[in-house]
């Protein structure tokens, strides 16, 4: 309702939209457009996440990877509300700006205990590996053993295994993505752009935290060595979509390129012309459902912390 009405912020405006009211709905192919930028721009906050935390929250653009202000850093932080021409780094700070490093408040001032520069890093994807599962759980539990305010109440080594079968191959924990109905993570494919896009980021990380500055950290090594099979498994996805072993279809994310491209042969193969239609941006209306089911897991989140306090606390 708010995208026919314009977002009107009174009556008076929204009166003058009353005939575009439940007028239409964005087409499913504007909505996959929208999803495939939405999903480039993830590759460079993938990086940028690990940037944040390895530098200690350091504040950095996430598309230039520069160094920002905190000015642009608060415009970083509401995504969805700013687009990528708004958040441009040289429009915000300029191109020739000097800027003096800036870290996030909650790491700055101690809100994070011992800073927000990780003390170990685990892998998830190990962690629900059948094979590899039981040594990752061991890691996180000698970094809780090592901590003197966590050490104390690690259980016994010998029982580490068992709550590893409980959680993951017995399936006693929380939902993880293996729960999932009807999807498998190889069921979603990527085109040759979205590929070599993940692999930029991936390069870029990987000659970083390999780099002089960086190798004598156990967690940079750890990151490096991850990174490299996160790598090695987009090159061999790559690989099978530039070949033909893995067929791509228009629900897949292609990205603008192989879209555009995908719609010029269409329109070159049509044997009656085809009317042109103006393309109108549905961008703002998506943007907006993004942010009404982020605003309902948050709820869900609170809900649901609320209700296991009540039940710890009725335990005690």
């Amino acid at each position: 309702i708010l995208w026919d009405i314009g977002y009107a912020a009174d009556w008076e405006s929204a009166s003058l939209l009353l005939d575009d009211l439940y007028a239409e709905r964005p087409p499913q192919e504007d909505f996959l457009v929208w999803r495939d930028l939405r999903a480039l721009e993830e590759a460079h906050w993938y990086g940028w996440f690990i940037d944040y935390w390895m530098e200690g929250g350091l504040m950095r653009d996430m598309f230039t990877h520069k160094i920002t202000t905190p000015e642009h850093w608060n415009m970083i932080m509401m995504p969805g509300v700013y687009t990528i021409a708004e958040l441009d780094y040289d429009l915000v700070v300029g191109p020739n700006t000097i800027v003096t490093p800036s870290y996030d408040p909650h790491c700055a001032y101690d809100e994070v205990t011992s800073g927000c520069t990780p003390v170990a890093v685990i892998s998830a994807e190990k962690l629900r590996d059948y094979t590899e599962g039981p040594a990752e759980t061991a890691k996180i539990a000698k970094v809780l053993l090592k901590d003197e305010r966590t050490g104390q109440y690690v259980i016994a080594e010998e029982t580490w295994n068992c709550i590893w079968e409980e959680l993951i191959p017995r399936g006693q924990g929380l939902k993880t993505v293996y729960d999932r109905p009807g999807f498998v993570e190889s069921d979603y494919n990527f085109s040759v752009e979205m590929l070599e896009e993940m692999i930029h980021e991936l390069d870029r990380l990987i000659t970083k935290y390999s780099g002089a500055q960086w190798n004598t950290k156990d967690t940079a090594n750890r990151i490096v060595e991850l990174l490299g099979e996160h790598r090695d498994l987009i090159q061999t996805e790559l690989d099978e979509v530039n070949s033909g072993v893995r067929q791509l279809t228009g629900k897949d994310f292609l990205g603008p390129k192989e879209r555009r491209r995908r719609l010029q042969v269409k329109v070159k193969n049509q044997t009656e012309p085809v009317a042109v239609k103006k393309q109108k941006d549905y961008s703002e209306y998506f943007n907006s459902l993004e942010h009404k089911v982020q605003a309902q897991k948050r709820r869900d989140m609170i809900r649901l912390a609320r209700k296991a306090k009540a039940e710890a606390d009725a335990m005690t």
